[in-house]
């Protein structure tokens, strides 16, 4: 399990109570609900991937994110500004 903290500002704070009766509630909903449709997506491209290769399915949603070879944004990141410096370089 992971936790993160985040930090927001007097202004920010205020904002955000706003349009939530509880800023810590609605932080967590909507780090949750991004999750789920990221696990989703990753589930389905995994699916997708495993029947075209005549793969069984097993396991858990869960299990099957767990074991899926994706990039994280960051590495997607890296590997992006690599190719555009190196189409670049011949250019």
């Amino acid at each position: 399990m992971t936790t993160y903290t985040i930090t927001l500002s007097d202004a920010e704070d205020k904002a955000l109570h706003v349009v939530a009766m509880s800023a810590q509630d609605w932080i967590d909903n909507a780090v949750h609900e991004r999750c789920r449709i990221a696990i989703e997506e990753i589930v389905s491209a995994e699916v997708q991937r495993k029947l075209a290769a005549g793969e069984s399915i097993t396991g858990s949603k869960d299990d099957i994110v767990m074991a899926a070879d994706i990039e994280s944004a960051a590495e997607r990141q890296t590997r992006m500004e690599a190719e555009q410096a190196a189409i670049l370089a011949g250019a």
